[in-house]
């Protein structure tokens, strides 16, 4: 008997040690979901553009608008980061800024800002009428806040990223704080 589960456990070891190991992200790994499988929008420029457009590349896909105070700008100076930090693959990653303001994140503002960060970043701008449904299917939330002054509000949303590998598929999804070391990390592991 003793011998049999010897057998048994040597077989199951065996077994184990073949299987490539699943590398192990920082990030929440949402390899599989069914969600978030890609968009058709408009970018800044005017060009129609889809998640197979960046084929090859690790692509990183953030929502927010112009006017945010903390959270946007801080995330794509991170991604700004973990591109500098790939150095010679940084060119394989393509951050993109999805905003969830196109009332008044006009074209001309978004080439601007994203510029600003990095001038390889990508802004995209949903129709208004567009927004609620890209919302629902990469199950991000936003809100238009009243601020109490004339005419002025923010958008409340939620902060973090979308990653897809080389062939367009999601991977990852990086929490708002995770920051550019850990960030950099995971996608050195997608580019392997």
């Amino acid at each position: 008997m003793k011998f049999l589960y010897l057998c048994l456990l040597a077989g199951v070891l065996s077994l184990t040690a073949c299987s490539p190991a699943k590398p192990e992200f920082q990030s929440i790994d949402l390899t599989g979901a069914d969600y978030a499988q890609g968009f058709d929008l408009m970018d800044a420029f005017g060009q129609r553009r889809q998640l197979s457009d960046f084929k090859g590349k690790v692509v990183v896909v953030f929502f927010g608008f112009t006017q945010c105070p903390d959270f946007c700008p801080t995330t794509l100076s991170e991604w700004v980061q973990v591109k500098k930090s790939l150095a010679d693959k940084g060119d394989s990653l393509q951050t993109i800024f999805i905003t969830l303001d196109p009332e008044r994140d006009t074209p001309e503002l978004l080439k601007a800002y994203v510029a600003g960060f990095d001038p390889s970043f990508i802004a995209l701008v949903p129709q208004p009428d567009q927004l609620p449904e890209l919302a629902k299917q990469f199950k991000i939330y936003y809100k238009k806040v009243d601020t109490g002054s004339a005419g002025h509000y923010t958008m409340d949303h939620s902060a973090g990223t979308y990653i897809y590998d080389g062939q367009g598929r999601l991977r990852l999804y990086a929490r708002y704080g995770l920051g550019p070391q850990a960030m950099s990390q995971d996608i050195a592991k997608l580019m392997q």
